[in-house]
């Protein structure tokens, strides 16, 4: 008797899977034995409300494993900017505010927390763009959009479920099936107001993000890199959370699912 052949699994629908099973399994695993103790991944939300940092850890792993990129160019961006978003979780040096605040401190003689971070997040975009029969120039371009992609999902981590929304559909439009389902499998948590992605988790997707524009859309690059800046630059002047407010279908999306 004839057997009808397996299909396959389209790799689109294999890498969601993936990225929501990885997600899902390592905020469980961290949750249940968070390294250190729980109490050194506890923070306090815009509501004062307890929250978990461990979705940040799971959400690096999810994204960049199964990225539709090179592994180690995914790697050393999404793993580099976790860690020294960690690192800013964990010292929380909240003297300077912002890029600007963080570089006039710098220029003062003081490297803040937030000041690693913008360092190393850099050095991560540029060892993850650097390879073989590339110019220097259009390497400084790559790594330069993906630290300000990095960036701008972490001013986003301002509310729950909005960084995560945003990474999720900027995933899907740069065909990267796998981090945009890791980011909706962390969503119920995250609008729950259970845990939240702090900057490492924000940072890594945002840097993988980044590392998948230039590779999807080269000639895109520096269009990438001045509206990416200029997005930076209004949200040392504005409240995001005010210009979201203030339109409609945006404030709309921004709410959906989230607690009254």
């Amino acid at each position: 008797m004839n057997q009808r052949p397996r299909r396959a699994i389209p790799a689109v629908v294999s890498r969601a899977l993936s990225g929501a099973v990885l997600a899902w399994t390592a905020q469980r695993v961290l949750t249940a034995r968070p390294p250190g103790g729980a109490p050194r991944w506890e923070r306090t939300n815009h509501r004062g409300r307890p929250v978990s940092l461990l979705s940040g850890p799971a959400l690096a792993l999810a994204a960049v494993a199964t990225a539709d990129l090179p592994v180690a160019a995914a790697g050393a961006a999404g793993f580099g900017a976790a860690v020294v978003g960690g690192y800013d979780d964990a010292v929380g040096d909240r003297s300077a505010r912002g890029f600007r605040g963080h570089l006039a401190a710098l220029r003062r003689g003081r490297l803040t927390s937030g000041g690693v971070k913008v360092l190393g997040i850099g050095v991560a975009g540029l060892l993850a763009c650097s390879r073989p029969g590339v110019r220097r120039r259009e390497i400084l371009l790559e790594g330069a959009v993906v630290a300000a992609s990095a960036n701008l999902l972490n001013l986003l981590d301002l509310r729950p479920g909005r960084a995560l929304k945003a990474g999720a559909v900027a995933a899907l439009v740069l065909g990267q099936p796998g981090p945009a389902a890791a980011a909706a499998a962390l969503l119920p948590a995250d609008l729950g107001e259970r845990a939240m992605l702090g900057d490492a988790g924000a940072n890594a997707l945002g840097a993988v993000l980044g590392l998948a524009l230039v590779r999807r859309h080269p000639q895109r690059r520096l269009i990438a890199l001045t509206t990416l800046t200029a997005a930076t630059a209004v949200s040392e002047v504005l409240s995001y959370s005010r210009i979201i407010d203030a339109v409609p279908p945006l404030s709309w999306v921004d709410r959906v699912g989230r607690q009254p």
